[in-house]
């Protein structure tokens, strides 16, 4: 079904976003003061959805080959093209960009990997709407900056297609509440694609979980700790400065999902738990401001930058959820620390840390060495480890999670069956940023955590970790892998 442009753009609030070179331009947050765009978080938080159809566990009917269009070709899109090249099954029959450099780049993948050239859209703002539109795409796959993600999420299922998003996948809780409604209503997947959740140590630890290794978990952690000082000043980092703006603009968890997708996962929250309520905390900003007056006062292109609107360098995100279990989620992206998402798991009878690396694991004070850790791997790897990990590692992409990634959203679309990640949980783990600035501005108040499966998360089944289904697309062997971004 096709929309109206107008309606739509009145309805997402993106009317006029540009698309520019390398990716998209950033559409502008919420018009109105601060108060009032926080208050509007409050209000949104709290405002009832009824459901219209439950997306978890939904199989939507299945496609033998799989048609991507792919939106956003500048940093991230290039990667994917690369990696989805590398699975069976799949026709890459759209490339978009407005830069035709970014099209071009792509379509020398395809012929390195022997596939057809793929149909083109460059070259004026709305380009992305006619992918969107295109009789011969099944999935639109996004990887623009992240105020666009929902907006062409909603567009694509509006227009009979499956989204998928790279993350966040919404930046308001209104975003988050429009992803989820539209899914429903359309029955089209709307996944974010969380690689972390398929991380080596993370599905193997997730795997533990549902064993029982852990005993009961009561406690988590996440983050993302990444040094991007200098690349969020990158006058060729991010389209427009694009991230730049957005740690100009709010203070909160920013970009919390790759910390909390994994171990959400782990606590089945969606899938027989569910987040309570939220608080928050961020230190005062030491860098980023004192950098900006610095470049501002050699280059005029600094200027608007210059301001002291920036989050803090640490911001500490608390959860608790119903059954009582609660999860810390830490980002930050300015200080000069090594990386880290600390993926931490706490239960009754074990323990189990990724970073530092490498991940460890622990029944008590101390932990299991490497002889005792091969033998876990052993008894704990999941199947689609032992299936596709090997090839991932070749291919790429974080070490090979991009990959795993790709190839499991593939292989439930060809196989019909339910997405590892559903809709609920893109925006679960979206809406933790907006949440989070509510409650930093509000002397670390707690906030009400949207249940946007209305209640079905009671009874809505944990995600498959064993492979019962599917598991048997094929992959290609892998020409020379383009270099992925990993970021």
């Amino acid at each position: 079904m096709k929309t109206n442009r107008r309606k739509f753009f009145q309805i997402a609030g993106v009317a006029g976003a540009g698309v520019i070179s390398g990716g998209f331009a950033s559409c502008s947050k919420p018009t109105g003061t601060e108060e009032s765009v926080l208050a509007a978080i409050k209000e949104a938080a709290g405002r009832q959805h009824p459901q219209q159809f439950n997306m978890c566990g939904y199989a939507a009917p299945k496609l033998e080959t799989v048609r991507i269009g792919f939106i956003g070709l500048g940093n991230r899109g290039p990667g994917a093209v690369e990696r989805i090249s590398n699975i069976e099954g799949v026709e890459i029959t759209a490339l978009c960009d407005k830069n035709p450099e970014g099209v071009a780049r792509c379509q020398r993948i395809l012929e390195k990997h022997g596939l057809p050239k793929a149909k083109e859209y460059t070259g004026s703002e709305d380009a992305w709407q006619k992918l969107c539109e295109s009789p011969d795409v099944d999935l639109v796959y996004i990887a623009t900056p992240w105020s666009l993600h929902t907006p062409m999420c909603v567009y694509a299922m509006e227009n009979g297609k499956h989204a998928a998003t790279e993350v966040p996948a919404a930046v308001t809780v209104e975003e988050a509440w429009q992803l989820v409604e539209t899914s429903e209503r359309t029955k089209k997947h709307c996944m974010m694609l969380e690689n972390c959740c398929y991380d080596f140590f993370e599905l193997l630890t997730l795997n533990m979980a549902r064993q029982g290794f852990f005993g009961e978990v009561v406690h988590t952690e996440g983050a993302y700790i990444h040094d991007l000082l200098q690349s969020n000043f990158g006058k060729d980092s991010y389209s427009d400065m694009w991230r730049l703006r957005e740690n100009q603009q709010r203070n909160g968890s920013l970009y919390p999902t790759h910390g909390l997708g994994p171990v959400c996962q782990v606590l089945n929250v969606n899938r027989g738990d569910k987040m309570d309520y939220l608080t928050s905390m961020s230190t005062n900003d030491f860098q980023m401001g004192k950098m900006a007056r610095e470049l501002a006062a050699e280059d005029g292109f600094f200027e608007s930058f210059a301001t002291d609107s920036y989050r803090g360098n640490m911001n500490t995100t608390t959860i608790r959820t119903h059954k009582g279990k609660t999860i810390m989620i830490q980002h930050d992206v300015t200080s000069p620390r090594p990386y880290s998402r600390i993926h931490l798991v706490s239960g009754t009878e074990g323990f189990a840390r990724k970073y530092p690396l490498p991940g460890k694991i622990a029944k008590g004070h101390s932990w299991f060495d490497a002889d005792e850790m091969k033998v876990l791997e052993e008894q704990y790897t999941p199947e689609i480890v032992k299936l596709v990990g090997d090839m991932a590692k070749k291919v790429g992409g974080h070490g090979g999670m991009d990959f795993m990634m790709d190839w499991r959203l593939i292989d439930c679309l060809r196989n019909g069956i339910p997405l590892d990640q559903d809709v609920y949980d893109a925006a679960l783990w979206s809406v933790v940023a907006p949440l989070s600035e509510w409650s930093v501005a509000n002397r670390s108040n707690s906030i009400d955590v949207p249940d946007f499966t209305n209640g079905k998360w009671e009874t809505n089944e944990p995600v498959d970790v064993e492979l019962k289904r599917g598991g048997n697309t094929s992959v290609r062997v892998a020409a020379e892998a383009e270099s992925q971004l990993n970021v």
